[in-house]
């Protein structure tokens, strides 16, 4: 910088002290003009940085989780919750301290626009996983306003510890112990089979310190089914009954199971569960055929039978030609030379099949055992992952991410087809989907087949289980398709997928498609469904929104019953009825208490302290003095280049303007 104004200086003196005719004071305006122009230049060139340090104050959050279920309007504690709301709302230490935000939760988490209390299931996990994922990096002590009675996902006991910040529940709810006998749990299989037996397993827990005596029944309409004395005592406090009952009718059936109140019970509704099972007259048994090892068959039999409905057996082709008459599907799993008989034995009994083709499958022979579609040969391998058809238009298919599953191996080369079929999932090599199917189905002579080219989805089932922590999304996919090969319906352009029962916990959605006559999705019609209660008369309809490629409705706020339903769509005549039945249940009414002690604990493993509403008014003052929740000053440090600063560019401007116009006014130019 020095040396830039130095040489300045001297350019300017060498102008107009040197060379220049002027003197006096123009000679030195001039000079001192020049040298302002130049030097500028110079340090524009230099490009020096400069350090700004601005200082600010950060508060820490003060979240507050709002338990919003039914439980707290229960227990009485609506008005206190609401009142301690507003208290800390209103409190304006609190305020100039923390930025406050709000939460409720029941089965999910929201932020707080009102507090209604009718939230059916409490899922405390997914509070501390939501929050974590926001409020991990910064100081966010957590208000949780809860009676700690978790009805709904993971223990959220274990999953405080991955939430960093110091938990203060507020307790909603007393300590006080009343006599209590209740239905804990009621484990029951949803589906039984004509004219066989279904197990019932019944735990009931007593809350007492006297010897007392009931009885526990299991009824189905006024019939009394099953019958047994039951005692409980300070030291036995649980009974678990194992009952079995006839499966005598086919279709949805309603029981009751009930342990007789005790005298001096506060809450009753605990007493009662209804169940319901769905009785059907046949199992679909599914052959999967191989005469290979691979882990794509334990997959595909764990994956079906995850439906009670169905049952797998793995056999290889010698067992299945000996029992071939016992199954509706056959899985051909990767053919090889001896696949003849088998090929010939499943056209003889018209069964559907499914394909599955990989790297052991033998092209040249399962090329000339059907006619259906031809493999081009090259003998080499390539790996397809996945894309979803969203207008695939047989049965509806639900998109699991179809796009991050590993890719399957097969044969590399086209496949081409001599009968009309749909495209489930489409090839997809590096990223770029090409125009084959790597999952298809197809109809030919009132046989129904599909053809999967690759090996390797049992991958698959266990990606799903690693993006839902459940099999189920994989299983449902498998299990639409085992349902649509194990039966020779014709297709329809409408398609409804509903549940025969649902307990009155869970959340009633029905799911529609709706294809044009070319089989194509429709995402322009307008569906509506009517239902009818079958005791009460009340009709209610409902419209169905678009979600990506299916049509739903949510009904979860209908009161339990029987129903019948009718969905139509308004353009077309075209229809489909059918029945549900809600059962009885809400699983926020089971609680007398607070569960104190996981509320305390949750409180002292996490640092934080806990605290009853009847003096909830302390918590703003503990967390006011508690050091670790001070305002924290902090800096940014921004770093400037010259050439940034605009005002240094309007000097040169004006430097050399002024200089030009002294010049051009006195003749030098």
């Amino acid at each position: 910088m020095i040396i830039s104004g130095i040489i300045a200086l001297l350019l300017a003196l060498f102008q107009y002290a040197y060379k220049s005719k002027l003197s006096g004071k123009r000679s030195w305006l001039l000079m001192l003009l020049r040298f302002i122009s130049l030097f500028a230049v110079f340090v524009l060139l230099i490009n020096p940085k400069f350090n700004t340090v601005t200082y600010y104050n950060e508060k820490p959050n003060l979240v507050v989780a709002i338990d919003n279920s039914e439980s707290i309007r229960y227990l009485n504690q609506t008005e206190s919750t609401t009142d301690f709301i507003t208290a800390l709302k209103a409190n304006e230490a609190l305020n100039d301290n923390f930025n406050l935000e709000f939460y409720s939760f029941g089965k999910e988490l929201n932020s707080v626009d009102s507090l209604s209390f009718d939230e059916t299931q409490s899922n405390l996990a997914l509070v501390f996983e939501r929050l974590s994922e926001v409020y991990n990096n910064s100081i966010s002590p957590t208000v949780l306003i809860s009676d700690g009675n978790q009805t709904y996902g993971n223990d959220y006991t274990y999953l405080t510890k991955r939430y960093k910040q110091p938990v203060f529940p507020v307790i909603l709810g007393d300590t006080t112990t009343y006599t209590d006998v209740k239905i804990q749990q009621l484990n029951v299989n949803r589906y039984a089979y004509l004219k066989n037996k279904f197990p019932v397993e019944v735990i009931a827990t007593y809350n007492g310190n006297a010897t007392v005596n009931t009885q526990l029944k299991i009824t189905a309409g006024n019939a009394i089914l099953f019958s047994k004395p039951v005692t409980f005592s300070k030291s036995q406090t649980s009974q678990i009954v194992n009952i079995t009952l006839p499966a005598n009718r086919v279709g949805v059936t309603s029981y009751r199971a009930e342990i007789v109140p005790l005298d001096n019970e506060k809450n009753k509704v605990n007493n009662i569960k209804n169940f319901a099972v769905e009785v059907i007259d046949q199992k679909t048994s599914v052959a999967i055929v191989s005469d290979i090892l691979h882990p794509d068959l334990g997959a595909l039999k764990k994956s079906i039978e995850s439906n009670e409905q169905r049952s797998a057996e793995i056999l290889s082709t010698v067992e299945f030609l000996n029992k071939s008459n016992d199954f509706q599907l056959v899985i051909v799993y990767q053919p090889t030379n001896n696949f003849r008989a088998l090929f010939s034995e499943i056209d003889k009994l018209k069964l559907n099949k499914i394909i599955i083709a990989g790297t052991k499958t033998n092209w040249s022979l399962l090329n000339q055992l059907q006619s259906n579609f031809k493999q081009e040969l090259t003998n080499q391998v390539e790996e397809f992952q996945p894309t979803l058809n969203q207008n695939y238009a047989t049965f509806i298919v639900d998109n699991l991410n179809f796009g991050e599953f590993p890719p399957l191996k097969a044969e590399f080369g086209s496949t081409s087809f001599t009968v009309p079929y749909q495209t489930i999932l489409y090839k997809t090599i590096n990223g770029n989907q090409i125009d084959e199917p790597l999952l298809a189905t197809f109809e030919i002579n009132d046989k129904r087949e599909a053809l999967l080219l690759g090996e390797g989805i049992w991958r698959w089932r266990a990606q799903a289980y690693m993006n839902e922590n459940s099999f189920n999304t994989f299983d449902n996919f498998m299990g639409k398709l085992v349902q649509y090969l194990s039966t020779n319906k014709r297709r329809t352009r409408l398609n409804v997928n509903y549940e025969s029962f649902y307990n009155g916990n869970d959340n009633v959605k029905i799911i529609a498609q709706f294809f044009n006559k070319n089989y194509e999705f429709d995402d322009n019609a307008t569906l509506n469904i009517t239902l009818k209660n079958k005791a009460t008369e009340a009709v209610k309809s409902f419209p169905f929104v678009l979600k990506n490629t299916n049509y739903e409705v949510d009904l979860s706020g209908l009161e339990a019953g029987d129903y019948s339903f009718t969905v139509k769509v308004n353009s077309e005549n075209i229809s489909k009825s059918g029945e549900l039945k809600i059962l009885d249940y809400n699983v926020e009414q089971q609680f007398l208490n607070a569960n104190v002690t996981k509320l305390q604990n949750l409180a002292s493993t996490s640092q934080g302290s806990s605290y009853f509403i009847t003096n909830a008014s302390e918590i703003a003052n503990d967390l006011l003095n508690d050091s670790r929740f001070a305002t924290v000053q902090k800096s940014t440090k921004k770093v400037v280049p010259l050439i940034d600063w605009k005002y240094l560019l309007a000097l040169i401007a004006l430097s050399l303007a002024c200089e030009w116009f002294i010049r051009k006014y006195n003749g030098l130019i």
